[in-house]
């Protein structure tokens, strides 16, 4: 999931009102260095979207809220959990960010139960693909099978990389009672491997099944 943007104060409130931690970037266009934050941040994002949310706010276009947390300067990362900063990281400081980033992740991670975990990535998309890469970069052969059948398909999907996450590796095998990858779940079900794919696609099932009708 990409870097976000604060474009009205109700996002403001409901970034405030979530549950999930964020990293929040106050930024101004004209400043450089900001871009560069905001890089970094787009890359963290892709290993930790599932447990940070990223977010940028133009601090000049809401000052209100720049004064609330106290912004100085821009680049400023404030780390929110639940609506209350818990951190943040004035300037430029890379290291600082994706340290704090890693750390507050794996926060989040033991917050929530291994099972809830699953069961909110399994439905995170109505199509969902846990694999070894991603969709764009499949990092093995049975992977970059089941994507290029998908993908003649047209269907909107989203997928997982279980390299970046041993946790989900190993536990989504026994949630789903399923020991190998790639995994698909429709709606929240699995529906099998690349295999089952395959024979779905032979009987002209394929696309009916992954669009869950």
């Amino acid at each position: 999931m990409p870097v976000s943007v604060i474009k009205s104060e109700d996002d403001y409130k409901k970034l405030m009102s979530a549950e999930k931690t964020s990293a929040v970037l106050f930024s101004a266009e004209w400043a450089e260095q900001c871009q560069q934050v905001s890089d970094v941040m787009e890359d963290l994002s892709k290993l930790l979207h599932d447990k940070l949310e990223f977010v940028v706010i133009t601090a000049e276009d809401y000052p209100d809220i720049a004064m609330k947390h106290q912004i100085e300067a821009v680049p400023t990362v404030i780390f929110f959990a639940k609506g209350t900063a818990v951190d943040r990281v004035d300037g430029v400081d890379i290291a600082s960010l994706t340290a704090k980033c890693k750390e507050l992740g794996a926060a989040a991670t033991s917050e929530q139960p291994l099972e809830e975990r699953l069961k909110a990535l399994v439905n995170k998309a109505p199509l969902m693909i846990f694999m070894k890469g991603d969709r764009d970069a499949p990092r093995c052969g049975f992977s970059k099978q089941l994507i290029a059948i998908v993908n003649e398909l047209g269907l909107p999907y989203q997928t997982f990389d279980i390299l970046t996450d041993e946790e989900v590796r190993q536990g989504l095998k026994t949630y789903s009672d399923w020991p190998t990858y790639p995994q698909v779940y429709v709606k929240g079900e699995l529906i099998g491997g690349l295999d089952i794919i395959k024979e779905l696609k032979a009987n002209n099932e394929l696309e009916q099944t992954l669009k869950g009708e």
